[in-house]
C-alpha cells in the first residue's frame, strides 16, 4: 500500500503506462506499506525502479562475462585493479566509467554482486544530472558489495517483492565458493535476472544453481525472504521535479 506523508493526492494507476503501470500496482497493492514524503520521491521511486530493470535487461544483452575477482576484468583505461576491487582513475569521470561497462561489455568479467552495484548507479545516473552523479560518486571503488555511502542501498526482511528490487537466492550445498548464491533483479512477471544465470523464472533459478552444488548435495537453493533496495527519499532530492 503507497502512503505519502505530506498528503498530496495519490495519482491513479491511469497515469502510469508498461513497466511503470506494473511497478504502480505493485507498491499499491502490496501487503506492506510504502510510505513516501512526498508524491515526488513516489513518482522518482517508480521511475528508478524502471531504470533498475532496464540496466538489468541491457546489463544481460551486453557483452560482460562472469569472472570471480581472480580472472575479473575491468577497462584498464579507466580502471585500477587493487587489493579490495576496482578503483576508479582520478582522470576519469564517474559517469563516463559507469556507461562504459554497457558500451565496452568485452572489457568486463565480473560476478553477480558487482553487477548489482553497477545496474543501481546505471539507474540512478539516467535519473540525476551527470554534476550531481559526478559529485556525488567520486573515486568509485567497486567489487562486491563495495559502493559509495550515497548510494544508500537498504536491505530489509520480506517477500513482497516489488518489480526494481533485489533478491537473494542461497544455495548452501554449493561446489564453488562463487555459487554460494545469486544476487538478482525482480523484473516483474515472475521473473528475475541474475549475472552469470540470465532471465530465469524462480523455479529456472533455483534449477540452475542446483546443477552447480557440490557431489553428493542434499539441500536445495532457494529464494530467502530479502530485498535491497535503493533510499528514494535520500536520493529523489537530486532529481528533476518537472516530469510529473
Amino acid at each position: 500500500m503507497i502512503i505519502i506523508s505530506n498528503y498530496e493526492l495519490k495519482p491513479s494507476q491511469n497515469r502510469f503506462h508498461g513497466t511503470e503501470r506494473e511497478i504502480f500496482i505493485a507498491l499499491e497493492t502490496s501487503p506492506s506499506i510504502h510510505q513516501y514524503n512526498s508524491l515526488h520521491e513516489l513518482l522518482f521511486d517508480i521511475r528508478l525502479r524502471k531504470h533498475i530493470i532496464l540496466a538489468a535487461n541491457n546489463l544481460q544483452k551486453s557483452e560482460v562475462t562472469f569472472a570471480p575477482f581472480s580472472t575479473s576484468k575491468f577497462n584498464p583505461r579507466i580502471w585500477t585493479k587493487i587489493k579490495y576491487g576496482y578503483l576508479l582513475k582520478p582522470s576519469i569521470l564517474p559517469s563516463d566509467a559507469i556507461k562504459d561497462v554497457f558500451e565496452n561489455g568485452k572489457e568486463y568479467a565480473f560476478e553477480c554482486t558487482t553487477a548489482i552495484v553497477i545496474i543501481f548507479y546505471k539507474a540512478v545516473l539516467d535519473l540525476i544530472s551527470v554534476s550531481y552523479f559526478n559529485t556525488l560518486f567520486q573515486r568509485l571503488l567497486v567489487w562486491d558489495w563495495n559502493h559509495d555511502q550515497d548510494l544508500s542501498i537498504i536491505t530489509k526482511i520480506g517477500s513482497n517483492f516489488i518489480p526494481g528490487d533485489v533478491v537473494y537466492f542461497y544455495n548452501p550445498d554449493y561446489d564453488h565458493p562463487v555459487w554460494t548464491g545469486e544476487n538478482a533483479v525482480y523484473l516483474g512477471d515472475g521473473l528475475y535476472f541474475g549475472h552469470g544465470i540470465g532471465i530465469k523464472t524462480e523455479e529456472e533459478m533455483i534449477n540452475d544453481l542446483n546443477s552447480l552444488r557440490k557431489k553428493d548435495a542434499t539441500k536445495s537453493a532457494y529464494l530467502i525472504s530479502q530485498h535491497s533496495r535503493l533510499n528514494t527519499n535520500y536520493l529523489s532530492q537530486f532529481a528533476k521535479r518537472h516530469y510529473y
